[in-house]
């Protein structure tokens, strides 16, 4: 196979591997060299004319563009979309597995009906003041001292640079509470310790009150001017972390039915074919975990940009759909009012991978989402309450994107990379899926699973989202992801930070 064509309406066709000058596609001849992943022309574009993929626009030329021409950043330009937005058109309903047929996995459930997927212990910090406090609290922990607590999977640390200097309330400080709040009442923690400084302007306190927090055995706080100093500090903490471990290490694992599941949807590191392979098996993947009653939840706004009118049509009432809207809005001014542009957004190595534009790449993170309805759309870190296919507002980068959706609920993390990202999380674990064979073969270590085979080995759509579902319900019962078994997610932890540093 040398190309992959995507619509009947494309102008544009996918280099399926490296091919050279004079070569045939579609009754078009290369004129020169075209990466793998890389699009061509099949006919003629003037300049001006749209450039089609996906059946969708994705630039504008910028100059005359032959048939067999390679087609990217050299002559392709990136244009606001103008579209009309449609609510509701594209509905289609749920067959919806009877919940006495439903899959299980082996889950942690918690007070309050909450079930988690891993059993840690966190420590969470409310200012960058703090961190070193936390950082040596947790390396206290080592493998050897939790050998007798083999049901607690470890003590986290979750230090930021952030929690002062900023102002004390606004988009900034709400959307770092909500983070602080999300981790504190994770399903995935047994136990949680908050360290601050005492002086710092995102207060514990008001954390406490605004959410109505209360402490426990299981649930502790401390300053370290309250306490006297670093040291005093450090002590105090590991004391109380060592009176939660026995209580931790009383959870057991039982069935619980994959309707409690809420998967965070996500891509980074990606390339021409994320679109067309391991984003659409996630997609898939979403659908069956949605049709068990459960939540996948899309992120990442900037990166639906140019896609979200797809989205809007799926939404399951006019209300989600504005909502979507205003957050596109808010990116738009966003990037404006910083001298940028939401075509800033592709990184040199989604270009190197064949993606050209925002919208090209939009479209193809889209595809994350499956197919089912779209139920809910949420600020960012903020509590996850609808089942089914959820979108969460997030800035692109995957660590602050992660913290985002974690600390509204999800307790797994499903990552597409093509170009080969390194990324975990705790602690909800992150399974890494590969877009392409080659980089499959050189990262086997790091992949979970290789969506590539949907190209190189005649895999289907359908088998490649199965084997991710599956894969999901076997992780949440606690086996371990590549990422995880490697002890990714202790530096992943990244609040979005929103307005001035002062």
């Amino acid at each position: 196979m040398d190309f992959v064509r995507l619509d009947p309406s494309d102008n544009v066709v996918i280099a399926a591997r490296a091919l050279q000058a004079g070569q045939q596609i579609e009754g078009a001849t290369t004129t020169g060299l075209i990466p793998s992943g890389h699009k061509i022309a099949t006919r003629a574009i003037r300049k001006g004319e749209e450039v089609r993929k996906y059946a969708q626009f994705i630039g504008l030329a910028h100059e005359h563009i032959a048939p067999g021409d390679h087609v990217h950043t050299h002559n392709l330009d990136f244009r606001a979309t103008e579209v009309a937005y449609e609510f509701g058109t594209d509905l289609r309903p749920v067959d919806m597995v009877p919940e006495g047929k439903r899959d299980t996995f082996m889950g942690y459930r918690r007070d309050g009906g909450r079930v988690g997927t891993r059993n840690y212990i966190a420590i969470v910090t409310s200012v960058n003041c703090s961190a070193t406090a936390a950082r040596r609290i947790a390396d206290h922990f080592t493998p050897e001292r939790l050998a007798a607590y083999p049901n607690v999977d470890g003590v986290c640390a979750f230090v930021h640079g952030t929690g002062c200097g900023m102002a004390g309330d606004g988009e900034g400080f709400e959307a770092l509470q909500r983070v602080m709040w999300g981790y504190a009442r994770h399903p995935n923690h047994a136990g949680v310790l908050m360290v601050g400084l005492g002086c710092e302007m995102n207060q514990i306190d008001w954390l406490l009150e605004a959410y109505g927090l209360k402490q426990s055995e299981t649930f502790q706080v401390m300053n370290i001017q309250g306490v006297a100093g670093l040291r005093r500090t450090i002590e105090a903490g590991i004391a109380k972390i060592e009176a939660m471990l026995p209580i931790a290490n009383r959870a057991r694992r039982e069935p619980c039915p994959a309707s409690e599941l809420m998967v965070a949807l996500q891509c980074g590191g990606s390339d021409a074919w994320s679109g067309v392979t391991a984003n659409p098996a996630l997609g898939y993947a979403c659908d069956l975990l949605t049709a068990q009653g459960g939540t996948g939840v899309l992120a990442e706004t900037p990166e639906i940009y140019g896609a979200e009118h797809l989205l809007t049509r799926r939404a399951a009432d006019h209300k989600v759909g504005e909502r979507l809207i205003g957050l596109v809005e808010w990116w738009k001014d966003y990037t404006a009012r910083n001298k940028g542009s939401m075509d800033n957004n592709p990184s040199p190595g989604n270009k190197k991978g064949g993606l050209t534009t925002i919208l090209e790449k939009s479209l193809g993170a889209a595809a994350k989402g499956g197919t089912s309805p779209l139920m809910g759309v949420y600020k960012y870190a903020e509590p996850v309450t609808a089942k089914g296919f959820c979108f969460m507002d997030s800035p692109g980068y995957d660590p602050a994107s992660v913290t985002g959706q974690i600390a509204g609920g999800c307790n797994l993390v499903v990552f597409t990379t093509g170009r080969g990202s390194a990324f975990g999380s705790k602690p909800a674990p992150t399974i890494k899926v590969a877009t392409n064979s080659e980089m499959y073969g050189r990262m086997t270590e790091d992949m979970d699973v290789n969506a590539g085979e949907m190209l190189t080995a005649g895999a289907s759509l359908e088998a490649k989202g199965r084997e991710i579902y599956e894969l999901i319900l076997r992780v949440a019962s606690g086996e371990a992801s590549k990422s995880e078994a490697q002890g990714l997610g202790d530096y992943e932890f990244v609040p979005w930070q929103i307005g001035a540093v002062m």
